[in-house]
């Protein structure tokens, strides 16, 4: 059988006359696509650049001279967000990281259990680093350690319980784990006492994350409210009795706010300050996290405006977003917790496949073989420019149907 030639133009000319119109059907049908996923951990507005705040028309207004690059404040029994700026910006946590290696480290010893600190357990401690203390030789109760790690910010102390825990890398593996199973996924651990280190981040939002889950352990809570302590010293030569001294909570905070539970402060020369404050008031706990501001000491002044924004805004403010809860074992995320990275776009959705043609081989004469690839020909033709329209469809946010 053969077929002319112009039949076979006039075939191609309708097929392509009709292009139009089926690149022109999805549209006709097309309805509103879903929301897309969030973009970070916790809500899709926390993934967003700027303040976030949803007030009712009662609402307090939120302070106006907030200085820190990035800051959240939240409750600390829901979870509810309240108000965030930039909360999963990636900076260096200074010593408030020193939270996730309480959390991490402290449920394993018993306090009142007493350690012989070795000479190599206090080496290799970074420059200017912040020490309570400990001699090489001695023996410390844990509580002790405990102390010398929420009070004085102690790296020496960081150090001794980080060997007590198996050495300095594997308590940076835990801490890592730990953080990545409380869905803290803006943090990256490099040292565990929060030293200035390469690489080393953690956010304002994954901070609050493991405050929140610290300060469910009583003897975390009741070190980071206490705001002095003794301290053991050195032996006395003479006496061969050993004696103690004062050490001091460096939380600036503590004592002055009112209702003020305590958590962290930290301050290095790459992190500048850095905070995390708990406190209580009418059977409410708010936590505030604020990273980066313009000095050492509006760190403790904007955590206490945001505490009192907090306060006087809970019940007249519509959550923006949510702390995340701990992953469940097995490693499966709790029902209705928002996933996805920090800040990382949602990956736009994938069109569906084209199925692959199979090359039409024809004859310059067109005999059957020819007619047959013509045919397909068009056909793939007219089915790529309809998968084309899929995708300028997918991308303008509709639903192919």
């Amino acid at each position: 059988m053969s077929t002319p030639r112009h039949t076979i133009a006039q075939l191609c000319a309708a097929v392509t006359a009709a292009l139009p119109v089926l690149l022109a059907a999805p549209a006709a049908v097309a309805a509103p696509q879903a929301p897309p996923p969030s973009t970070a951990i916790g809500g899709e507005r926390l993934g967003l650049p700027g303040v976030q705040v949803d007030p009712s028309a009662d609402a307090p207004a939120l302070p106006t001279d907030l200085t820190g690059q990035s800051w959240i404040v939240s409750d600390a029994t829901s979870g509810d967000v309240l108000a965030s700026y930039n909360p999963h910006l990636g900076l260096p946590p200074a010593s408030t990281l020193k939270i996730l290696f309480a959390d991490t480290v402290l449920p394993k010893f018993d306090r009142n259990a007493v350690h012989r600190v070795a000479d190599e357990e206090i080496q290799n401690i970074g420059a200017g680093s912040s020490l309570v203390g400990i001699k090489e030789n001695l023996d410390y109760r844990v509580e002790d350690l405990w102390r010398g790690v929420f009070l004085s910010s102690g790296n020496d102390a960081v150090h001794v319980l980080s060997h007590m825990n198996g050495g300095i890398q594997p308590t940076v593996n835990e801490m890592q784990a730990r953080a990545d199973a409380l869905q803290a996924r803006d943090t990256k651990v490099v040292s565990p006492d929060g030293y200035d280190m390469d690489g080393q981040l953690s956010s304002a939002y994954d901070l609050s994350l493991f405050a929140r889950s610290g300060l469910r352990n009583p003897d975390f809570r009741m070190y980071c409210a206490t705001k002095e302590a003794m301290f053991p010293g050195a032996v006395d030569r003479n006496t061969g009795q050993r004696g103690s001294f004062g050490i001091a909570n460096t939380d600036r905070l503590l004592g002055k706010y009112p209702g003020l539970i305590g958590v962290k402060n930290g301050t290095t020369t790459n992190a500048g300050s850095t905070f995390v404050g708990a406190a209580e008031r009418g059977g409410r706990t708010l936590l505030v996290t604020v990273m980066h501001p313009a000095s050492y000491q509006r760190v403790y002044d904007e955590t206490a405006e945001l505490l009192d924004w907090g306060f006087a805004a809970a019940g007249k403010v519509r959550p923006v977003g949510r702390l995340v809860d701990e992953k469940q074992a097995g490693g499966e995320e709790p029902t209705g917790q928002a996933g996805g990275t920090a800040g990382a776009p949602a990956p736009p959705p994938h069109p569906a496949s084209d199925r692959p043609a199979a090359d039409a081989a024809g004859d310059d004469g067109f005999g059957p073989g020819g007619w047959t690839a013509v045919l397909v020909g068009v056909v793939v033709a007219a089915g790529a420019a309809v998968a084309l329209r899929r995708r300028a469809v997918a991308r303008a946010g509709r639903t192919w149907r």
